[in-house]
């Protein structure tokens, strides 16, 4: 039985304002995307809006003698039912977008295929699962779970994005037929211009562009592809942004990167999976830098993570409704520096300011979390003691904290975080797993600024071990313990330029070490004190 195609298109777009309507291969994207997905000979209907501002689509499409349908605005479910009001409950529906020109009918043969074989309600394929591009999606279904999804469900959310209720009683299947390509990492939508001249690349001088495989455009988004370096994508790396703003590091010796190489890192990070950057108020002009370096849409492609002001400058006998002031006014700054109307997430910069001022500071941010000033809440902590006093707050989704291979003090709260994590969302990204590139370095005088006194023991063991586990490499021996660990999600990590990037990226898809070769590795580390693991507490470098 062939199925039914709908193919969602809008003109109107945030980020690349009538995208569907821009030419690739000598025919607007969304018939291109439209005649790829049925050319196995299955029906494609583009679902669009009534709205006057899609009149031009519809033009468009009328011109191409393609198929489509005009439904409502806002309720995208609805819009889906009523375009098949025709068709009998059993038809097999292919959900698909208008902005993604990879999948042919070969793909969706192959997904209705699997989806028939299993008797599934809802298959999909996207995300890492599928091993395939962002932009190389599809959702099956039958007509009779939409009809019902409609009937019975009363969430705007639900509505909005079609199939969510279906997936919540009838559960999901994952697509995973193309997962050997290995290529979650790479991006193949068209969201913004760079997106489009990716793609118009792609399928530049293409006359068979319409039959051209999707096997074939992976391979030569690969070719293309330069900025990506690892089958494995970085996901849990986080790009620290400090040196970005100011003079950040105890090894660092290149100074601040200029504007023009920022882009290219951050944009390089973002094209091998980074999910997160790690900036803040306090770092100088980072906020501003990394929001340049998101202009044109790369924002949507990561979450940025910022600190409240450190208050340094807020009364001792401040009241709520100056610190109130405070913390609004540092929102909104770093809104303004990063270019958007809402942080991802925000992060108290000092743990004591849960409770400070009689918890004003703490109140103030869930209140402009209430707003949708902030998307969630975190705090970055400093010690143990802190990071249990924080695990009790509620609201908090974030905690950052220093951790590298020398650190033996989280030891004791490993377990409490482990079960917090398992009541509630709770992500934990560690930083200082060089600490600050010290644990990189051989110099005597920078181990003495750190107040280390057995700086030869300790290097001497870094050196072994790395020998052992990393070929001599001692960066990569620090990154990839923290990594491995498996109660954290992400480790935080600056670079100077795309070298030490694209190395770093690198390091962080290499196989994760289990929890015994962890135990070994550190068996025999040598004791620092807490003053060495604590860069608040060295010297400067005119002491």
């Amino acid at each position: 039985m062939k199925a039914i195609l709908l193919l969602q298109a809008r003109t109107n777009s945030s980020r690349l304002p009538g995208k569907v309507l821009l030419p690739v291969a000598g025919m607007p994207l969304v018939v291109l995307a439209a005649l790829r997905a049925g050319n196995s000979g299955h029906r494609v209907v583009v679902l669009t809006s009534g709205e006057s501002s899609d009149d031009a689509l519809c033009g468009l499409l009328d011109e191409w003698d393609a198929d489509y349908f005009r439904g409502d605005l806002e309720n995208t479910l609805k819009r889906f039912v009523d375009a098949l009001e025709s068709e009998p409950d059993d038809k097999i529906v292919v959900r698909l977008t208008g902005d993604n020109v990879f999948p042919d009918g070969v793909f969706i043969d192959r997904m209705i295929e699997y989806f028939e074989h299993r008797d599934v309600a809802y298959l999909c394929c996207s995300g890492s699962e599928s091993g395939l591009p962002y932009g190389v999606s599809a959702e099956v279904t039958r007509v009779k779970y939409l009809r019902e999804a409609h009937h019975e469900t009363t969430s705007k959310f639900d509505r909005e994005h079609v199939t969510p209720w279906i997936v919540s009683k009838y559960g999901q299947k994952n697509f995973d037929y193309y997962r050997y390509f290995n290529m979650a990492q790479y991006r193949c939508t068209v969201d913004t211009l760079d997106d489009y001249l990716l793609v118009n690349k792609l399928f530049y001088n293409k006359n068979n562009a319409v039959y051209i495989s999707l096997e074939e455009l992976l391979y030569k988004l690969k070719r293309v592809s330069l900025d990506v370096v690892s089958q494995t994508p970085a996901h849990r790396m986080v790009l620290g942004t400090a040196q970005f703003g100011l003079e950040y590091g105890i090894a660092n010796s290149l100074g601040r990167p200029k504007q023009d190489v920022v882009n290219n890192l951050v944009h390089a990070a973002i094209a091998n999976g980074v999910k997160y950057l790690d900036t803040a108020r306090a770092y100088g002009e980072s906020e501003r830098v990394v929001g340049k370096a998101l202009a044109g849409g790369w924002s949507s492609r990561v979450d940025t993570i910022t600190k409240l002001s450190p208050f340094s400058d807020c009364p001792e006998d401040a009241g709520p409704d100056v610190v109130r002031a405070y913390a609004e006014r540092s929102v909104l700054q770093s809104c303004h520096a990063l270019g958007v109307k809402k942080l991802d997430v925000l992060m108290l910069h000092r743990a004591d300011h849960l409770t400070a001022w009689n918890s004003a500071v703490w109140d103030a941010v869930v209140q402009l979390k209430q707003q949708a000033f902030i998307g969630q809440l975190g705090v970055s902590l400093q010690t143990p003691e802190e990071a249990l006093q924080a695990l009790d707050f509620e609201d908090i989704s974030f905690i950052q904290l220093p951790f590298n291979i020398l650190d033996y003090r989280w030891d004791g709260v490993i377990k409490k975080i482990s079960a917090v994590r398992q009541s509630r969302s709770l992500i934990v990204h560690a930083r200082s797993s060089l600490l600050q590139g010290l644990l990189s370095s051989e110099s005597e005088k920078l181990w003495k600024r750190a107040k280390c006194s057995n700086f030869s023991e300790v290097t001497g063991w870094l050196s072994e071990k790395a020998k052992h586990y990393t070929n001599g490499n001692v960066v990569e021996l620090c990154f990839r313990y923290s990594l491995s660990q498996d109660w954290i999600d992400g480790v935080v990590v600056g670079v100077d330029s795309r070298n030490q990037l694209l190395e770093n990226i690198i390091m962080a898809g290499e196989k994760r070490w289990s929890g015994d070769q962890l135990k070994r590795i550190v068996s025999d580390r040598p004791r620092v004190t807490k003053e060495t693991l604590n860069p608040a507490t060295w010297k400067h470098e005119d002491e």
